[in-house]
């Protein structure tokens, strides 16, 4: 065959495989024999391969998956990927329902989904192909695994038709249907291998793994059920996936409208049983407003939208034998008593132990040793225990006494007013604390230095590092010496560890591991104050006059810094090199928004909403996400709710078009 002619056949077998992938992954009607399918994929691969000028990412073959390992890029979400509220009640999603009427002031329209258990996705088209695949990550950015999600074939490399979008994303759920766990368990069980615990996990799981070719024979499969973008087809999110099933996504077919609370409230309890019939796992019902209108209107929170909202069925329990208590120390020395259980199923997993939360929950539900307990996986994820059978309940058995001294270092137990745990006060020098705090500062969102917990109890335990500050005085010799190092894995840790001194400053505070300081409340420090020595510096006053920090942050502040090990670790950091000021880029760029609260709403055409706000807080002004008197202005975009422009009119806000806003910050 001359060039054209193998052109045309690579363009024809794909065509051909791509349509029976799109039959039998997402229609579930296969037309085509096993052995002409894999002829086809056959004579393709041995084409592309003979011709690589006819390469293209979004072909068949590419589902394959490729053997080299790969680190994950993190990725930003263009727009936030946040989170639902949960409801628990009927009473909850009539609540839910009242405030839609108030809000809206108008009819509107409910769509009811089922809420899959498995894990998020983000799938990014441009002109009809797909280009990126991010995980949920924090919300605000995820790990980027295309190669990964390229190997599932119920995801569309390449759409159908042209009626979609030029840019979009649309989000869904991958998961493991029970067929394909069960074979994967089987498979397992013959190579003498531990069973995957569940499905949701082993997906989750498997889209981390950093061998694409593995994910490949991973029986993953995706169901998409989320639109996103600023020039969808229709104005509502029913018939957004109409379209996208036409597109070639696998969309379910269990999606239907509800006119009123009463019809979702049916869809609930058809489901809350029918799931047992299901091949896959769910955990709920996902309501939504259709109107994406309505929708703007009703706005978001800062971690879930208004507008919808999931109904989570209530958890499986089981009944077993509280054998012993035993008591962790966790980093922040906080002591958590832990049940250990006669093994029992529940929820598709073996449970030997269980939470049982603090001291007063252990005398509330009046828990002893010895008891038949009633126990249930607390958001379908951690067991606790939640009751006790007192008719088994053997004769002369004694309450708990919750225990008065560390378990790990002997050191008197205290419990702040106000607080519900015991805390080990021995922060410095309690084993289970200096290692939880070693493993919190080369955690992912803090100085992501790649160690594992076991890695780093070795180090520990070989006097290696005893602070944070030590990991940046390791050398080659020192890990040579300890079992799982050779001469690559030093060198990978220890510029791994060298890599982290670019961490900005923000994260640096973060992973300290200072009480109350998480990392938003790290990120508000380092952009108010700029350095360590001037947040080392700051009195009470100084503190809580910070937007967001209160009298407890502040507190907590003061107490870490008046400790003389902690200010040998902040000295020991500096002479590595670690980043302990904020870079010029990050630092406020001027005061021209100080005290003043926005809110944005509508799409822009010059910035993205997020960075829009990031101009915000650079300027010094505040982010809101709802209206009130206090707001200074709007930052208005196109397509605002009329409900919220008429708020904004009736309380007198002035309205800022995007030019303006811009110009007023120079």
């Amino acid at each position: 065959m001359n060039k054209l002619e193998i052109a045309a056949r690579i363009a024809e077998l794909r065509q051909f495989i791509d349509t029976a992938n799109y039959k039998y992954y997402v229609l579930s009607q296969p037309e085509v024999d096993d052995r002409v399918y894999d002829n086809a994929l056959k004579e393709l691969q041995e084409l592309e391969s003979e011709n690589p000028e006819f390469f293209d990412a979004a072909s068949p073959t590419q589902r394959v998956g490729s053997d080299i390992n790969q680190e994950f890029e993190q990725v930003a979400h263009a727009f936030p990927m946040l989170s639902l509220d949960n409801t628990y009640n009927k009473e909850e999603l009539i609540e839910f329902e009242k405030r839609n009427k108030r809000i809206l002031n108008e009819n509107f329209e409910y769509i009811c989904e089922l809420k899959y258990d498995g894990a998020s996705i983000s799938l990014h088209y441009e002109n009809g192909k797909l280009l990126r695949a991010v995980t949920r990550g924090d919300g605000e950015k995820g790990d980027d695994v295309t190669a990964n999600v390229k190997t599932i074939k119920s995801i569309p490399l390449t759409l159908k038709g042209k009626s979609y979008p030029g840019v979009f994303e649309i989000r869904g759920e991958i998961f493991i249907p029970h067929k394909g766990f069960e074979k994967m368990n089987e498979e397992r069980r013959e190579q003498q291998l531990p069973e995957f615990a569940n499905p949701r996990n082993a997906a989750s799981g498997t889209l981390k793994m950093q061998n694409s070719s593995l994910v490949a024979k991973r029986p993953l499969d995706c169901f998409l059920y989320y639109l996103i973008g600023s020039r969808l087809p229709f104005d509502n999110h029913y018939d957004n996936m109409q379209a996208a099933r036409d597109w070639g996504f696998k969309v379910p077919d269990i999606i239907i409208k509800c006119q009123s609370i009463d019809e979702v409230l049916g869809f609930i309890e058809k489901w809350e049983t029918g799931r047992k019939n299901l091949p896959f796992d769910i955990d709920g019902v996902v309501i939504k407003i259709n109107s994406l209108r309505q929708q703007e209107i009703l706005g978001m929170t800062a971690k879930s939208p208004r507008w919808a909202t999931s109904y989570k069925f209530k958890a499986e329990q089981a009944l077993t034998l509280l054998e012993s208590i035993s008591y962790q120390v966790g980093r922040t020395g906080a002591i958590t008593p832990v049940a250990n259980l006669s093994p029992v199923q529940l929820a598709g997993t073996t449970v030997k132990r269980a939470s049982l939360h603090n001291a007063d929950q252990i005398a509330l539900l009046d828990i002893r040793v010895g008891d038949f307990v009633y126990i249930e996986k607390g958001g379908e994820i951690i067991p606790k225990v939640v009751g006790v059978e007192k008719s088994k309940r053997l004769a002369g058995s004694k309450p708990t006494e919750y225990i008065s001294h560390c378990p790990e270092c002997g050191t008197r137990l205290i419990r702040t007013e106000g607080e519900a745990k015991h805390f080990c006060p021995n922060t410095d020098g309690c084993p289970p604390q200096i290692k939880g705090k070693l493993e919190h500062f080369v955690s992912r969102k803090a100085m992501d230095i790649g160690l594992a917990e076991a890695t780093i109890e070795q180090l520990f335990d070989e006097g290696l590092v005893n602070t944070v500050a030590d990991f940046y005085q390791l050398k080659n010799e020192d890990l040579l010496k300890l079992d799982r190092f050779a001469e690559k894995s030093a060198d990978n840790l220890i510029k791994s560890i060298e890599e982290s001194k670019n961490v900005p400053f923000e994260r640096v505070l973060f992973a300290l591991g200072i009480r109350f300081v998480g990392e938003t409340v790290a990120k508000k420090l380092a952009r108010s104050i700029g350095s360590i020595d001037l947040l080392m510096a700051a009195d009470f006053e100084k503190l809580v006059s910070i937007d967001e920090i209160g009298d407890k942050i502040a507190s907590a502040i003061i107490e870490h810094f008046s400790v003389q090990k902690h200010l040998d670790i902040v000295e020991g950091l500096k002479k590595a090199g670690v980043q302990l000021a904020i870079k010029e880029s990050q630092a406020p760029q001027s005061n021209l928004l100080a005290g003043k609260s926005l809110i944005i709403s509508g799409t822009f055409s010059k910035y993205s909403r997020e960075q829009i706000k990031e101009l915000i807080e650079k300027h010094g002004g505040k982010n809101v996400s709802s209206i009130s008197s206090k707001t200074d202005y709007l930052v208005a975009g196109e397509n605002i709710g009329p409900s919220k422009l008429e708020k904004i009119k009736e309380l007198n806000i002035p309205i800022l078009s995007e030019d303006e806003f811009l110009e007023m910050i120079g």
